[in-house]
C-alpha cells in the first residue's frame, strides 16, 4: 500500500503530451479518491496525489493516470539476439525503446539509470508518438519492435498503442521483461505481442527475490508466463547467476524442470554470467565454471536448448540439434556468424525440425542510437 500526501499536486501534469489516463485500474469503493492498479502483480492501493511502486502511474485527482506515455529514454535499433531472442525470427533487426521505472528494485540493475530514476533523477526523456516510433522502425529497415531496458510492463498504454500500429505496419513485436504482469495485462496485448524474453534472477528463488530485487512472491511470474503462453507468444527465458547468492543447483533444477513441464523442453533457456553494478559491486562477476555446472544442471532436467550468455566466445552460445547434436548455428556475442538449417527450420544432417519462428533473416548485426 502506498501511503497518502496531504495535497495532490499531480494536476499541473495534466495537459503535458506523457501524460495520458492509465488502463487496467479501478477505484477503491470503500476508499474515496483512492484506486488499486491491476496492471502489475504488485496491484498497488494508490492514495490521491501519490505515485504507485513503478514511480510513474500516479493518482491525480482520484483518476490513475501514466507519466511517461511515449517519454523515451531510448530508441535503438539492435539485432533481435541482444534481447536475447536465438529463436525467434533470427538475424532480424528491432527498434528497441524504454522509459524510465520499474517495479522492481535489483541491487544488481545494469540499467538502474533508467529503471531506477524514480529515486534516482525523476522523470526525464524524449517525447514519441507511436506513429513516431513505428515510422522509425520502418525508416531504418526494422523487422519489429522490443520494449525492453527497463520494465516495459510500466509503460502499458505507450506499447499498447504502437504494438497495435507495427501490426497494422507489418512488424512484429517483442518485449523483454521481468514477468510481474498480471494475467489481466498479458490477455489484453492477446495477438498484438509475438514474443516475450522473460528475465529470472537468483533461479527464481523466492528469498533471492525478496532481498535483492524487493519482490515478495515471484510465484505470479510463473502465472503470467502461462497466460503468455496461452496467448500464443514465443517465449524465452532467462535467468541471471549472481555468484554466492544466486547460484543454487536446486533452484535451476526446480525452474528448469518447470520450464520442460509448462512450456516445453525446447524452450531456449539462457544462463547470464553477473556483471558487479549499482549497488552490487563489492560481489565478482560469475565464474565460468558455475554458469557451465548450472547449464548441465538444466540439461540433466530436460532442457535441449540451454545457452551461456555474457561469456563470449563459448560453446554454448551455439544452437545444436535435438536429436543428432549437430551444431546448426553459430554464433559469437549476438551476431550469428553460421546458419546451416534448411528454410524450414530442419537439421541438414537428420531432418529434425527445430523450435525456432521464423527463418534466418541474416541481417542483425547492425547497432544504431537514435535517441
Amino acid at each position: 500500500m502506498v501511503s497518502p500526501k496531504p495535497a495532490n499536486r499531480g494536476l499541473r501534469l495534466l495537459g503535458k503530451p506523457h501524460v495520458r489516463p492509465a488502463i487496467l485500474w479501478e477505484e477503491l469503493k470503500d476508499r474515496e479518491g483512492w484506486v488499486k492498479c491491476n496492471l502489475c502483480a504488485r496491484r498497488c492501493i494508490i492514495a490521491p496525489g501519490r505515485y504507485g511502486v513503478c514511480g510513474v502511474r500516479k493518482n491525480i485527482d482520484g483518476k490513475l493516470y501514466t507519466v511517461v506515455y511515449g517519454l523515451l529514454t531510448a530508441m535503438n535499433i539492435d539485432p533481435i539476439e541482444k534481447k536475447p531472442l536465438y529463436h525467434y525470427h533470427p538475424g532480424s533487426r528491432v527498434l528497441s525503446v524504454s522509459t524510465v521505472g520499474c517495479n522492481f528494485f535489483c541491487k544488481f540493475c545494469q540499467n538502474w539509470s533508467i529503471s531506477q530514476s524514480r529515486l534516482e533523477k525523476g522523470l526525464y526523456g524524449v517525447f514519441k508518438t507511436p506513429e513516431e516510433v513505428v515510422s522509425a522502425a520502418l525508416e531504418y529497415d526494422a523487422d519489429g519492435i522490443s520494449y525492453t531496458y527497463n520494465e516495459p510492463t510500466i509503460f502499458f498504454e505507450f506499447m499498447y498503442d504502437t504494438a497495435k500500429l507495427a501490426k497494422d505496419n507489418g512488424l512484429f513485436n517483442t518485449m523483454v521483461t521481468n514477468g510481474y504482469i498480471t494475467s489481466e495485462a498479458v490477455d489484453m496485448l492477446g495477438n498484438l505481442m509475438d514474443a516475450a524474453t522473460v528475465d529470472f534472477k537468483g533461479g527464481g528463488n523466492p528469498d533471492f527475490y525478496k532481498k535483492y530485487s524487493g519482490v515478495l512472491n515471484p510465484e505470479h511470474i510463473f502465472e503470467a508466463i502461462l497466460a503468455m503462453r496461452d496467448n500464443g507468444w514465443f517465449i524465452e527465458i532467462t535467468n541471471l547467476v549472481v555468484p554466492e547468492v544466486g547460484d543454487h543447483e536446486d533452484d535451476i533444477r526446480k525452474l528448469s524442470g518447470w520450464i520442460v513441464d509448462n512450456i516445453g523442453p525446447e524452450t531456449p533457456f539462457h544462463l547470464l554470467r553477473f556483471h558487479p553494478d549499482y549497488k552490487m559491486l563489492d560481489f565478482p562477476p560469475t565464474p565460468l565454471a558455475t554458469l557451465e555446472k548450472l547449464a548441465k544442471v538444466a540439461m540433466e532436467e530436460g532442457l535441449k536448448h540451454v545457452y551461456i550468455g555474457n561469456v563470449a566466445p563459448h560453446p554454448l552460445e551455439h544452437t545444436y540439434c535435438p536429436k543428432c547434436g549437430y551444431r546448426v548455428i553459430e554464433r559469437i556475442g549476438f551476431s550469428i556468424v553460421s546458419w546451416k538449417l534448411k528454410e524450414d527450420n530442419t537439421c541438414p544432417k537428420c531432418g529434425y525440425k527445430l523450435n525456432i519462428k521464423g527463418t534466418y533473416h541474416g541481417r542483425g548485426h547492425d547497432y544504431l542510437f537514435l535517441l
